[in-house]
């Protein structure tokens, strides 16, 4: 069966789902194509975690820009993103003070509050913590977790009463292009006809992408989760921590669960990988976690899963268009922190595709010619990169 559509997105994780909302807000009508269900990819296995703390000024503002709509999803989309505020702690080595200090001043000429904290206001936020005199810390008080499962579907709820389709368990066949010009999507039952396409397929992304004889400098890495659940009568209160010291984001759950995603990160294939969990990484985790963690040696493994991250050479996303085929866009590479951008990378992507740029956020450090052009953005931080 032919059909027509103004664009097409390929990719039914919080991306896509939100760059289609965001294009059916000005009244482009497109059509999604997922491979399974929403969210079945990287996003459904997302930590969820909101958080501000970037060294790179483009990507605050996407991250404190897209926490206002978690805040506010319900009233935008009319469905709850589940956000939940705890405030986020980053922990680093005390001679990441420096590094700290000017990320922060950046942070805050953005509107956004946030402060190093001492020991005495670490007792007052969560006395559970404990902290060394060699380890610094800062804290953002509004940033929490959401539900990305929520997120996913609130989106393609209301994208969908906004006459957008969505087509489920519809894997791209090919990619018709001619001329330099997008043309069509071939699918098992059909083709879609249109002259905007937009990849945004997660893992899946680098092998369409080099059908079209682009080459993306992607690798996808597989993200441990961990969940642990305390047994006894005292419920374990804490922010999310992103303990760099012992490469750990850690963030509480219902039912006094305590979810730990690891930094034990190794190179996966999407369609073959291992979705469980390492006993070693386990072992490891809880270890390391009950020196940071009052209270968290009363608590038994209760699951885990594993996901993966598309990382970038730098870690941070490849967006706009990435090659002179016309009607092509990309939203990929994520690094493990497209939930919490999701938001503003669905009203960015949407601003570029219909009037030719970025109005809201300034976008364009983050296109696919960075890397050849030896531009790629920086960390402040010697640690590695944390969800």
């Amino acid at each position: 069966m032919n059909q027509f559509a103004d664009a097409v997105v390929i990719g039914g994780g919080v991306i896509g789902t939100s760059i289609q909302y965001f294009l059916a807000s000005k009244g482009v009508n497109s059509i999604l194509m997922e491979k399974n269900s929403l969210g079945s990819g990287s996003t459904g296995r997302s930590q969820a975690i909101l958080r501000m703390h970037y060294s790179n000024e483009v990507t605050t503002l996407l991250a404190s820009k897209s926490l206002e709509v978690f805040k506010n999803f319900a009233d935008i989309t009319g469905s709850s993103s589940g956000y939940t505020q705890t405030g986020y702690l980053l922990i680093t080595d005390i001679r990441e003070k420096a590094s700290m200090q000017k990320n922060l001043e950046m942070m805050q000429s953005k509107g956004i509050k946030t402060e190093i904290i001492s020991k005495n206001d670490l007792d007052e936020i969560a006395p559970s913590i404990s902290i060394s005199d060699n380890e610094t810390m800062c804290f953002e008080p509004e940033s929490g977790f959401a539900d990305p499962h929520l997120v996913t579907n609130g989106f393609a709820k209301k994208s969908k009463l906004m006459g957008s389709k969505i087509l489920l368990n519809t894997p791209v066949e090919s990619i018709n292009i001619k001329d330099h010009k997008v043309q069509s999507i071939k699918f098992k039952n059909g083709e879609i006809f249109t002259d905007t396409l937009i990849i945004a397929a997660g893992p899946w992304t680098k092998t369409l992408m080099a059908k079209l004889g682009v080459k993306l400098p992607l690798k996808t890495v597989r993200h441990q989760v961990i969940l642990l659940k305390n047994t006894s009568d005292q419920l374990i209160n804490h922010p999310i921590i992103g303990d760099t010291i012992n490469g750990l984001s850690v963030r509480p759950e219902s039912n006094n669960i305590t979810m730990i995603g690891t930094g034990e990160d190794e190179n996966s294939e999407p369609d073959s990988f291992n979705q469980g969990v390492d006993e070693h990484v386990v072992r490891k985790s809880f270890l390391n976690l009950s020196k940071r963690l009052g209270g968290i040696s009363n608590s038994h493994f209760f699951g885990g899963w594993s996901g993966l991250f598309t990382i970038t050479p730098d870690w941070h996303p490849i967006l706009g268009k990435p090659t002179d085929i016309d009607g092509l866009y990309l939203a990929a590479g994520f690094s493990g922190h497209g939930f919490k951008l999701s938001p503003m990378i669905g009203l960015t992507m949407s601003d570029l595709i219909v009037g030719g740029t970025s109005t809201n956020i300034d976008i364009s450090e983050l296109t696919l010619s960075r890397f050849s052009k030896g531009k790629t953005l920086k960390s402040r931080y010697k640690m590695k990169v944390l969800a």
